[in-house]
């Protein structure tokens, strides 16, 4: 079997020679029907758009993207062909909400704020949204929820709408999927109007999709004070990101809330484990992020330890320095551990 691989997929080498007669590693931009022509699989990210174009008359039987969302594959043409594609659901879902807690400590440090007592809406609540809710409880924050699929199963018992959450909220988070159209549609879902309608001029945090928030809409909400801040991980038109919006936020991203080592080693072993079962290939390999360089803490108090572990204000610092290292920033990232790989000690 032969697998076409995104060189940036950590910790795959040594696992995909027990599955693989050959893997040859590419970067995502650079795949192209004739690289993967006799390929039986790929193992992509979000930069390889698999469509038509690069998959027609190749004899790829799957797809799996190490990443939870997957707009970058052209599922209608996918079923036409019969490749069979998958996703990794929650893979980095802990490690954007550490991304989100550590974003709001530094915010808090900055603007001299206390986030008990605020009112956050986490808009879309799936694996991501779900974890930043514990986590802003955590910080004793009354957490408003909104996602219009769980809503509809559900009822709208634990549900708001977006009016609500445009009136309510001191902090606005989304966490949705891309969708284009549909009735769930959150392509510039944050427009406009939505920014207008906005009542506590709020802090706007975006680990989603870039498309979701309208930059220009997002720049006029900035300039006329109608939010208070932004925190931005992900952008229209990466990697030609906005510049004036970069230099506006309080902290800027290059599309890595998601990027701890253990959601990247969750990512990989989920793609893995889908080739194993389509291929009914036997499973025999472990993958596990790398020990942090210095695994015990020493903190005065608990977010100062938060902070220590990870930082999001370091990975602003360096886009807001070499905005056109976009793409080296965010495939050359360095070793982020979740807090479980940490020993915290507490000085008296």
């Amino acid at each position: 079997m032969k697998i076409i691989i995104d060189n940036k997929i950590p910790y795959i080498k040594e696992a995909v020679q027990s599955i693989a007669d050959e893997a040859i590693y590419a970067p995502g931009k650079d795949f192209t029907p004739e690289l993967v022509r006799d390929a039986d699989a790929l193992i992509i990210r979000t930069r390889t758009h698999c469509n038509r174009e690069l998959l027609e008359g190749s004899r790829v039987k799957f797809i799996a993207t190490a990443t939870i969302g997957f707009d970058h594959i052209d599922t209608e043409y996918c079923k036409q062909a019969g490749i069979e594609w998958t996703n990794a659901p929650g893979c980095n879902s802990a490690s954007v909400a550490q991304y989100v807690q550590a974003s709001l400590l530094v915010w808090k440090a900055m603007k001299n704020k206390k986030l008990e007592g605020l009112t956050i809406g986490i808009i879309g609540v799936g694996n991501v949204g779900s974890k930043v809710a514990k986590v802003a409880k955590g910080f004793g924050m009354r957490v408003l929820l909104n996602d219009l699929p769980r809503e509809e199963k559900e009822g709208n018992r634990f549900f708001t709408s977006l009016n609500e959450i445009a009136e309510e909220c001191d902090i606005i988070t989304f966490h949705v999927p891309l969708y284009k159209e549909g009735k769930y549609r959150t392509f510039h879902l944050a427009d406009t109007n939505f920014f207008r309608s906005l009542k506590r001029k709020p802090v706007i945090i975006n680990t989603s999709r870039g498309e979701v928030i309208e930059t220009g809409a997002l720049l006029e909400a900035l300039d006329n004070k109608s939010i208070s801040d932004a925190i931005i991980d992900v952008w229209e038109h990466e990697p030609e990101i906005n510049l004036e919006l970069l230099r506006k936020v309080i902290i800027g991203t290059p599309h890595i809330a998601g990027y701890s080592a253990d959601g990247k080693a969750n990512a990989t072993r989920m793609s893995l484990d889908a080739i194993c079962r389509f291929f009914r290939i036997e499973r025999n390999y472990e993958i596990h992020a790398p020990v942090p360089n210095s695994p015990v803490i020493h903190a005065e108090n608990y977010e100062n330890a938060l902070l220590q572990i990870y930082n999001p204000a370091e990975d602003s610092d360096r886009l807001k320095n070499q905005p056109e290292l976009f793409e080296t920033l965010r495939g050359d990232y360095p070793l982020r551990r979740e807090e479980q790989a940490y020993i915290i000690k507490y000085k008296e």
